[in-house]
């Protein structure tokens, strides 16, 4: 398969991401400002579907109602003459001075009713260009002081926000989802909603549940130490991943926004296999767009910027393929079977068994012997996990 991108494997690109122009906490730019019609362009010639922004990135925080106006117009015309989409838009609630607390948890009420208002009008602009997907990053909502928030009022506040963006959508009617992106730490001490299982577990919370899902990212989960494609696999058990972040990130440190692939190669290997096959066994696999939220290197200058986009691409449909050509090879399937990898899709209890069965069934404890399980009896997890590497490696096939 020649990893050449098409509109039809859905990439996206935030603004953000190209638009980096290299200003981190210790130095200023060491790029100029990208245009957003250059984005669309650029991204539309190097075979991207999508791009995706925070209501800052196309206008200045506190521009005119003209100047907003005038730069959705440009964007527009953009599209309208590449074909390119907005599948997702979001809005920034964490860069101006005034969400230095928090936007919909921030001590301030004045602050939280001016972030609600400011969402919903992005939300109407998210109708206006046909965006499906409204992710919401809170990397203002948490505190650096134990005694600075109070963390169960914040997530009242938090819900109560959520609640209020679900009604306004169905009340008029867009055809809009929400998607929470949960980060741990940085910018502020500690993020409410740190990791996607906290996600979850606050969608759960909802009035109306079935309208959000969650955005989790690599390097967001990684930070925290966790495994990223278990974490996704658990998203699509509930049926929860409405939106998807790919990038690099390289161990417990601060978010690198690496290109995807260019941190945890092995655990990127096995994010994309379940994105594109839904596991071995198979359940759901990952229909959305492919979303690339990294950071080009401060290092690079603007040849560097779509370098880094199209390597984003590339990396993606290489594993795609290292993926495709694991699952087709027989070694590789008879090891599954060996590892009883496939059986873990058969239920424990047989149909209509109860626990009185159970109970009666001897075989099932008095006569089962555990012995072998102490001895030779092997699920030969590192033979698999061995094939895995050597397809990845391209070793295999």
């Amino acid at each position: 398969m020649a990893a050449t991108p098409t509109r039809e494997d859905r990439f996206s690109f935030g603004l953000w991401t190209i638009g980096y122009n290299g200003t981190d906490p210790f130095g200023g730019p060491t790029r100029p400002p990208l245009d957003v019609v250059e984005a669309v362009n650029k991204l539309s010639e190097i075979g991207a579907y999508g791009l995706t922004f925070h209501d800052d990135d196309l206008f200045a925080f506190g521009s005119t109602d003209a100047e907003r106006q005038n730069q959705i117009d440009r964007l527009k015309g953009a599209l309208d003459s590449t074909g390119l989409i907005v599948p997702m838009i979001t809005t920034n609630l964490f860069s101006a001075p005034v969400f230095k607390d928090g936007g919909f948890t921030s001590n301030d009420r004045d602050v939280r009713r001016f972030a609600l208002r400011k969402v919903l009008r992005n939300l109407d602009l998210a109708a206006e260009l046909g965006a499906k997907t409204f992710v919401m990053w809170g990397g203002r909502e948490g505190a650096e002081y134990d005694s600075a928030k109070d963390i169960q009022q914040a997530l009242h506040r938090y819900r109560e926000a959520v609640n209020l963006l679900g009604d306004y959508v169905t009340d008029k009617g867009y055809d809009i989802k929400f998607a929470i992106e949960p980060k741990p730490n940085e910018p502020r001490g500690d993020i409410l909603l740190p990791t996607l299982g906290h996600a979850l577990a606050f969608i759960d919370s909802l009035e109306r549940p079935e309208l959000v899902g969650i955005n989790p990212e690599v390097g967001h989960e990684q930070m925290a130490g966790l495994n990223y494609a278990a974490g996704i696999a658990q998203a699509l058990y509930h049926g929860k991943l409405f939106h998807i972040d790919l990038n690099g990130q390289r161990g417990i440190k601060y978010d690198q926004d690496l290109v995807f692939g260019h941190g945890d190669l092995q655990n990127a290997f096995a994010l994309v296999d379940l994105l594109e096959h839904g596991g071995p066994a198979g359940g759901p696999a990952y229909t959305g767009p492919r979303h690339f939220d990294y950071k080009p290197s401060r290092t690079d200058g603007i040849d560097g910027v779509w370098a880094s986009a199209a390597a984003n691409m590339r990396m993606y449909l290489l594993l795609k393929e290292r993926a495709e050509a694991f699952r087709a090879d027989p070694e590789v399937q008879a090891a599954l079977e060996a590892s009883k990898v496939p059986e873990l899709s058969v239920p424990t209890l047989n149909d209509g068994e109860t626990y009185d069965d159970l109970l009666a069934d001897r075989s099932a404890f008095e006569d089962f012997d555990p012995e072998p399980y102490f001895g030779g009896k092997s699920f030969a997890f590192v033979h698999l996990q061995q094939l895995a590497v050597e397809h990845l490696m391209g070793a295999r096939g």
